[in-house]
């Protein structure tokens, strides 16, 4: 995934702005202020980098797996007398040089999660949403309610907002639903929004409410 960001002069200050809220007809309904400790932090690339790798790490199986020579299926009857034939000592057809036996130091399962602290993670979504503020990429909605459920009416929507399809959006049940057929979108909770979703598509839609919860939720203290 390659992120890049036009960074505006006087970005990140800290500055609050106000973006103009939509209908899902793309009718102006009136605005909304985005508070700068949020939505303009300094594009801390570094900060984004950690928190996407720890993302993608932790989503990792890990599942890879191989036999060693205590797994593998076979008789443990020694292959030849330990002296006298002058050859190299073996012990049974399981040992790792032998056709059909186990690997040595082979894969085995296990995580590949590593720990990155919640301050860090928090940063990593502000440099994210900020991001996509200074981009004019983060589109605020009024509501989906009293859109048709349709796929083709989802679709519709989001080109007259974005101009194109690329977006995570956070909305709720009838949003997911009529997205779910809709390649390279996605459709994320408030509490799912995470820098991964957002810095891979284009544009960011939220609805009001849920910049609401997401503005209360980066506020709250962090639980340690």
């Amino acid at each position: 995934m390659r992120v890049r960001w036009t960074i505006a002069e006087g970005q990140g200050r800290g500055e609050d702005a106000v973006v103009p809220v939509y209908s899902f007809d793309g009718e102006a309904r009136g605005s909304v202020e985005l508070p700068g400790r949020i939505f303009d932090q300094p594009l801390r690339v570094d900060v984004a980098h950690r928190v996407v790798r720890w993302q993608r790490a932790k989503a990792r199986k890990g599942l890879h797996k191989t036999k060693s020579r205590g797994e593998v299926a076979g008789s443990t009857r020694k292959v030849r007398p330990q002296k006298g034939s002058g050859r190299a000592r073996v012990g049974n057809l399981k040992a790792p040089q032998m056709r059909g036996g186990g690997t040595a130091h082979g894969p085995v399962v296990r995580s590949h999660a590593h720990a990155l602290p919640k301050k860090v993670r928090r940063m990593g979504l502000k440099v994210a949403l900020s991001a996509k503020a200074a981009e004019g990429k983060l589109i605020v909605v009024d509501s989906f309610a009293g859109m048709e459920p349709k796929t083709r009416a989802m679709k519709a929507t989001l080109e007259r907002l974005t101009g194109d399809l690329g977006l995570a959006a956070g909305g709720d049940e009838l949003v997911r639903m009529s997205a779910r057929n809709l390649p390279h979108v996605e459709v994320l909770p408030q509490i799912g929004a995470n820098v991964y979703s957002i810095l891979r598509r284009r544009t960011l839609i939220v609805t009001k409410s849920g910049l609401e919860q997401l503005i209360a939720r980066l506020d709250a203290p962090i639980k340690r």
